[in-house]
């Protein structure tokens, strides 16, 4: 393929995330559940542009609405971090699953990977230089802090290994610019808050530094994007870009890509490009869906030509 048109999948596939394996990319992400009653529809490309359907990954625990599933591999196997609610009663709640094959079946290992929280989601598991992993995931905050407001936030903790946490998680950002706003007057844990939201973690180390990037806003509507906060470690502080006060990386492109977001990053074929998957919803709004664009570095910022709806050069 020498050209793509976003986006570079027909069906709904929002927080999409794409792990490289071997010779192919393996794409997850939040959609209906399949026929055979497994969630996480699974795709396999040998180029970031054409995908073909493998089924669906997770074998569930139980639970409905299965959410933003992310991959890592280590020492042979591959693991899946996932939200889904309505175990044990219980809201979303992140858990991890298990395979030996990228692309399933995922067989929950039986752990509540955040059980202290009443909500948590969006599990980004990060590994360092030194092999050291960490979880990247989003819990809910009520205090007013600084100039933070009440509404759902981004913490990390460092992994005691692949299925636990040390138990120690750390700030790395909270909402707090109006462009951040999920839903005024919104009814949570029993009072009413203007509601705002920054999630959806991916983090990229760029010459020693630590970007998060996040998705902040309402993710069904246009003011949805994508940000970041840099630090010297991956558990902190972060500290935000001085050109803040919108989204930095990625936003709605009128008429052809709304509220891009929930992204993740891979390398292209050659390994010499950074390529950022994310989803949008085109003007037709039936579904979030994947698409790709360059990620390149100008004066140790990250730009991207992205949304496009138009065609560009594929991965090299």
């Amino acid at each position: 393929m020498t050209e793509y048109v976003n986006p570079v999948y027909p069906a709904t596939f929002a927080d999409p995330f794409v792990l490289r394996h071997g010779s192919y990319y393996y794409a997850y992400g939040t959609a209906p559940g399949g026929a055979d009653g497994r969630a996480f529809p699974v795709l396999r490309s040998p180029d970031l542009v054409s995908w073909e359907p493998l089924g669906y990954a997770l074998v569930p625990p139980g639970g409905h609405d299965f959410w933003a599933p992310e991959v890592a591999y280590d020492d042979g196997m591959f693991y899946m971090y996932y939200s889904t609610q309505g175990i044990e009663g219980r809201d979303h709640q992140l858990r991890v699953a298990t395979s030996a094959d990228p692309a399933g079946p995922f067989v929950d290992a039986g752990v509540v990977l955040v059980p202290d929280q009443p909500f948590s989601i969006d599990a980004h598991p990060f590994k360092d230089d030194d092999g050291q992993w960490y979880l990247f995931y989003c819990v809910d905050f009520l205090e007013l802090e600084d100039d933070h407001r009440v509404g759902t936030g981004i913490v990390v903790d460092r992994m005691t290994s692949m299925t636990a946490l040390e138990g120690k998680p750390r700030m790395v950002h909270r909402p707090h610019e109006d462009w951040h706003l999920f839903l005024k007057q919104r009814t949570m844990y029993g009072n009413v808050y203007d509601w705002h939201t920054v999630e959806g973690a991916a983090v990229l180390k760029q010459e020693g530094r630590y970007y998060c990037f996040y998705s902040g806003g309402a993710w069904e509507k246009e003011n949805y994007g994508v940000s970041y906060v840099v630090a010297d470690h991956p558990l902190g502080p972060y500290r935000r870009p001085e050109e803040g006060g919108r989204a930095l990386l990625m936003s709605t492109l009128p008429g052809h890509l709304i509220g891009p977001g929930h992204n993740s990053f891979v390398a292209s074929p050659g390994g010499d490009e950074t390529w950022i998957v994310y989803h949008a919803w085109g003007p037709d709004r039936a579904g979030r869906r994947m698409c790709i664009d360059r990620l390149r570095w100008e004066g140790g910022r990250p730009v991207t030509e992205g949304p496009t709806a138009t065609p560009q050069a594929a991965p090299v």
